[in-house]
């Protein structure tokens, strides 16, 4: 509806790497800025990152162990037994190291990021171009409704 098979890839790629980042909560807002500063079609960037949500989830834990070994900080306890430990004895050290943990976390991500968006916007753009042409010669699937 308007927006160039360029302009959805870049914004299904930044909808995709938005979604995955280690901050919980935060994606929707963010690719919502994203799209308004860039001028990206808000829908498709929104499509991507609710997509990649159970991705989100995934990796949360690989990018805080990243951004351990980068930054060389303590690792993370592995079990929840040790973090609500951590939380009886010393709450405001482990708030502490939890905020260390989520901007390595950040960081890394960000460098992801900056490589990945490119990359799926590259792969994604000759693929929307052919989407409305396959839509014209009725090569998609057909879902009547009765």
């Amino acid at each position: 509806m308007g927006a160039s098979p360029q302009k959805l890839a870049w914004s299904l790629a930044v909808g995709l790497v938005i979604g995955i980042n280690p901050v919980l909560g935060s994606t929707t807002v963010l690719c919502l800025v994203v799209a308004f500063v860039f001028r990206l079609n808000v829908v498709a960037s929104q499509l991507g990152n609710h997509i990649v949500y159970p991705l989100q989830l995934l990796l949360i834990v690989p990018f805080i162990r990243m951004g351990n070994h980068i930054f060389h900080t303590a690792p993370m306890p592995i079990t929840g037994k040790a973090l609500l430990e951590a939380a009886r004895t010393n709450p405001i050290a482990l708030t502490r190291q939890i905020w260390l943990w989520e901007w390595h976390a950040l960081v890394v991500w960000a460098v992801v990021a900056a490589v990945v968006i490119p990359l799926l916007a590259l792969v994604l753009t000759p693929l929307l171009r052919r989407l409305p042409v396959q839509v014209e010669q009725h090569q998609c699937p057909n879902i009547s409704v009765d």
